[in-house]
């Protein structure tokens, strides 16, 4: 009898856990915090979109050209559609002349989920941390570039069907290169009025057309 109520209590303990899988599929990458932030947000955005999205952050060696959407099929039996799956991978070579590496990729099961998002802007929301010239250590701006990754991403999809994230990042890329931009369109307008519009103004401000 003891040995039933043992059984019954550790499956009473473990079936939220079983009934919650998890959105991050393989993890050689990420420290706790940033675990939990992938979970919320992953969550967040199944519970008002119906979407999944999910993460594989792997340290695996690809080859140049490696084919990462083979590679996803190896997941597939934990993916649930509709989803978007995301991989990091910082170790898989983009060219080997370059030697340069870290990969990126966005695989959605369908044409319609990937509409929702913008598939360089979430890229460049991931890349931009990494390449950024700063003191964090590897991991650090590893971690920190995969949470803005797939912050961004979540964003977008919610934005797409008209709902608000609670638990996503601010992407500061974005907004310095909003500023950028003002600053930029500002410098035009004055260039335009200091060498073209203001001589025209006087001119004809003198009568002299």
């Amino acid at each position: 009898m003891f040995k039933a109520q043992v059984r019954f209590a550790l499956l009473a303990l473990l079936l939220p856990l079983l009934l919650n899988a998890t959105h991050i599929l393989k993890d050689d990458i990420l420290n706790p915090e940033a675990s939990k932030l992938i979970e919320e947000m992953a969550d967040e955005l199944l519970s008002k979109t119906g979407i999944h999205e999910y993460l594989v952050a792997t340290n695996e060696n690809f080859s140049e050209r490696f084919n990462l959407v083979a590679y996803s099929k190896k997941h597939e039996a934990n993916l649930s559609k509709p989803y978007v799956l995301m991989i990091f991978a910082p170790n898989a070579v983009i060219t080997v002349k370059s030697g340069e590496k870290g990969r990126v990729a966005l695989i959605p099961s369908s044409e319609e989920i990937a509409a929702l998002y913008n598939k360089s802007d979430v890229m460049d929301a991931t890349i931009d941390v990494i390449a950024a010239k700063d003191k964090n250590t590897k991991e650090d701006k590893y971690n920190i570039g995969i949470v803005q990754g797939f912050s961004e991403l979540a964003d977008q999809i919610a934005d797409s069907k008209n709902v608000e994230m609670t638990t996503t990042l601010p992407n500061e890329t974005k907004l310095v290169v909003g500023i950028l931009r003002v600053i930029v369109i500002i410098g035009a307008l004055l260039v335009f009025w200091m060498f073209i519009f203001r001589p025209l103004y006087m001119r004809i401000k003198n009568g002299k057309q």
